[in-house]
């Protein structure tokens, strides 16, 4: 094979010669995945944000994200809006881009509608909508939902055997195969593997992410999702990106302790940086190319922003002038 020549790190390009590299550095990593892409894209947006937004508002990020070429439109199941009435607002503000309901509680529904639910809207949208299920967290499905919080692997076993058996939805459409798992855990992402299109792994590093492809196996979809903040350079990033990274710990410490991050607890520059994607829009390019060639077959960008009622649009048109959209 005839040797190419070595491209610079995608952190060290700048201006439209550093867009012009660091794309050629990520559609390397593009061609090595290229089988796997599963109709999500590339790269997407996951909108946290979209909560803090009234349905106009929504409506016209959904639009601009999917004008500016992102493949997913990625958002959670919280203490905001309905997830499956959320994805409906989202797939008729768009033409084309697959809408993510990337944590779909399961203390949030029963089985029996989440799966008339979905029918529903994959008959109204053919391909366009993916299932993102959720195990949940003990204070929202107890002091929020008002239901009692069980060991999470069980319980998603037992929901999705239900969702299978559901009876109800519109006529002559089977249940979907359009889902994945919300997973940290490597025996949930092991499930995602027996009973889903694959997992998605939200804010571990790029170390978990060749975790959770050997766990997957090499058919299944590894979507990931890397926190980031955009910013002119590091130094403007650091202080947000430290919160992001702390507010990101609590549930990953015992994971972070197996990646070799012995105090995560203290969390050192280290352990931040590893967390967090920060500083210029080739830094997280950067980042996006490191998991791609880790095994992801797909990431979301998680935008922290010192505006979170304002949706984050000239960093996602930035990173986009950066990314293999």
């Amino acid at each position: 094979m005839k040797q190419t020549q070595k491209t610079a790190p995608a952190s060290e390009a700048t201006g439209p010669q550093g867009r012009t590299e660091t794309r050629h550095l990520l559609s390397g990593a593009g061609r090595m995945n290229a089988r796997r892409t599963h109709g999500l894209g590339r790269i997407g947006i996951w909108a946290e944000d979209f909560d803090h937004l009234p349905a106009p508002g929504i409506r016209r990020a959904a639009a601009m994200i999917e004008d500016l070429g992102y493949g997913t439109l990625w958002f959670p199941e919280t203490v905001g809006r309905e997830a499956m009435a959320q994805a409906a607002i989202l797939l008729t503000a768009t033409r084309r881009i697959t809408v993510a309901a990337g944590m779909t509680d399961i203390y949030a529904r029963d089985p029996v509608t989440a799966a008339a639910a979905q029918r529903t809207l994959e008959e109204a949208f053919p391909g366009r909508f993916l299932l993102g299920l959720w195990a949940g967290h003990p204070s929202l499905a107890e002091d929020v939902r008002g239901h009692r919080f069980a060991p999470p692997l069980a319980t998603m076993r037992a929901y999705l055997d239900a969702v299978d058996a559901a009876p109800f939805g519109p006529p002559h459409t089977a249940a979907s195969p359009h889902r994945v798992l919300m997973a940290l855990e490597p025996a949930m992402v092991a499930l995602a593997s027996e009973r889903a299109r694959g997992a998605t792994v939200l804010g571990m590093p790029v170390e978990y992410t060749r975790t959770a492809r050997a766990a997957l196996g090499d058919d299944r979809l590894l979507a990931v999702t890397q926190l980031c903040v955009l910013g002119r350079n590091r130094a403007d990033t650091a202080d947000l990106a430290r919160s992001t990274a702390e507010a990101a710990l609590p549930n990953r410490r015992d994971l972070l302790r197996e990646l070799g991050h012995e105090t995560p607890e203290a969390l050192d520059d280290r352990l931040v940086d590893a967390l967090v994607a920060h500083g210029p829009a080739q830094d997280i390019a950067q980042r996006v190319h490191e998991h791609l060639a880790a095994g992801a077959d797909h990431v979301s960008l998680h935008l922290t922003t010192a505006a979170p009622d304002s949706p984050p649009e000239r960093q996602w048109e930035r990173l986009a002038a950066h990314l293999p959209v």
